[in-house]
This record gives structure tokens, sequence and C-alpha cells, in this order.
């Protein structure tokens, strides 16, 4: 079953009404983490949640799910893709980016932005889509250390997200409520998989003192999920994702009622 988490919150009169309704924070996972975000994103958005029109940050696989979600792509068109995800070190400058922009072009989207790493120091850093890009987003967020190149914008040298932290939703944006999707977290790879829901926990402790009156939701995957990749390297099994999103589907319409209920203003 999906995982929802309801921090406690003040009654909501006085909420302030200049911000928008909710707020999405996709996490990492490769290949695998796209699909589960695309398969449990996909199944909201078929259910009215409003994912689309908010604002959102995502972080290493996260950043291909806010792009995609945002701009209208589905994991039936990056499917064919996922057998190109490199799963051994490819030294060669711009081969992520050139990935990206089979999917996503020059198109830029305004609501997202992505949490990347600085060289040489691994400084967070977040990089909005307003300024850059999408596919140059996506590669910046996504380039694993050891596996990709940094990618390079402008002056700086970009590596994963992911190496300071795989969801970074203490810097999500502020909203009436968040919705964290993060595919690494609960029972996935075992103890590694509690210990980075607890760091997620108080990641969003952090976005709630930030957002006074706002509530959070996270999504983790299920066992059944979680059982499809054992081990990091299985994260980029094209074979592994796709059994991942007919799962995450299912999923994500099985939190759907739950969520609309709690939620009118974010559902069409």
């Amino acid at each position: 079953m999906p995982v929802a988490y309801f921090p406690v919150r003040d009654d909501a009169v006085g909420m302030d009404t200049t911000r928008p309704p909710l707020a999405v924070a996709y996490g990492g996972g490769g290949v695998f983490g796209i699909a589960y975000l695309l398969g449990v994103g996909e199944a909201l958005l078929a259910g009215g949640v409003l994912l689309r029109e908010a604002p959102a940050i995502g972080t290493s696989a996260g950043s291909w799910a806010a792009a995609s979600i945002a701009l209208g792509v589905t994991w039936a068109e990056f499917e064919p893709l996922a057998d190109d995800v490199p799963r051994r070190p490819d030294p060669r400058e711009g081969r992520l980016c050139e990935t990206a922009q089979l999917l996503f072009g020059e198109a830029r989207v305004p609501t997202m932005r992505v949490v990347a790493c600085a060289l040489p120091r691994l400084r967070r850093a977040t990089l909005s889509g307003a300024d850059y890009p999408a596919a140059d987003l996506v590669a910046a967020s996504s380039a694993v250390p050891g596996l990709l190149a940094p990618h390079r914008i402008g002056k700086e040298r970009y590596v994963d997200g992911g190496v300071r932290s795989m969801v970074s939703a203490d810097l999500a944006d502020a909203a009436d409520s968040l919705l964290v999707i993060a595919p690494l977290a609960g029972p996935m790879f075992g103890p590694g998989g509690w210990l980075m829901e607890r760091t997620l926990k108080r990641e969003m402790q952090t976005w709630m003192r930030q957002n006074h009156d706002a509530q959070a939701w996270f999504i983790r995957p299920s066992r059944a999920i979680a059982a499809l990749a054992r081990r990091p390297d299985q994260l980029f099994d094209a074979d592994r994702a796709r059994r991942c999103y007919d799962l995450a589907y299912v999923q994500g319409q099985a939190v759907l009622e739950r969520w609309n209920a709690a939620h009118p203003d974010a559902v069409r």
C-alpha cells in the first residue's frame, strides 16, 4: 500500500492564501526511480491531481519525472530510452543531455527546479527551469559520479544531486500541501531505505517549520516494488523498471481517494 505521512499541523484558519495549493518533491532512484515516479504520478494525474500545474523540485531521477510530468511526457514515451541509460561508466561529456533532449528538446519549465551538486565542493545547488532548458537541468541533477561525466551549465560543473540528499524536500516550494514521492525510502535496500526515510522526514519537518499551517504527505514503494531492486546496480535495469512502473501505477491509484478527499483545492 502507499504510505502517507501526516505531520501535526495547526488549524487551517489563517492559512497563507498567496501560496499555491500544492508543491511536489520527486526523489532519486535511477531509471527504476523514474519508472516509479511516473507510475505514481500518471495515476494521480489520471485521477485529477494537479501535478502538472504544481511547482516541483526534483533530484536525480526526480528531475526527469518533474520535467516529464510538467511537459506531458509519459512513461510510454520514456520507456524506449530506458535501455539507453548507461550501466557502466561513460565519460563522454554531454551524453546524458543528448538523451534528455530526445524527450524534452529545448523546452523550459518555469515551475520546475532541480537539485544538483556543484563541483568541486559538492555544494547543494538549485537550478531553475525558468533559466535553463529542462534537458540541461536533468543532465546536471542526474550525472552520477563515476558513471557519467559532470554536466556543465555556464561556468559551473554539476553532478547528481543525490550525492547530498536523495530528495531535498526541505528545499521544496512554499505551498499549502507538499507531496513527496520517494523511490528509495522505506523497504528499499533493507536498513538503507529506512535510514533514507528518517532523513526525508527531517527534511519534511524543516519544510513544515518554514510553511506554517501546511501539511505534507509522502509516498514510497511497497514491499512488492522494493523486491524488484535489491541492489543499487539494479536501479539501472530497464526490465526491472518496466515492472516497477506497472506496480507503481496501481499504488498511485490506491492513494487517490484519500488524497482527493483531503485536498479538494489540488484536484481538477
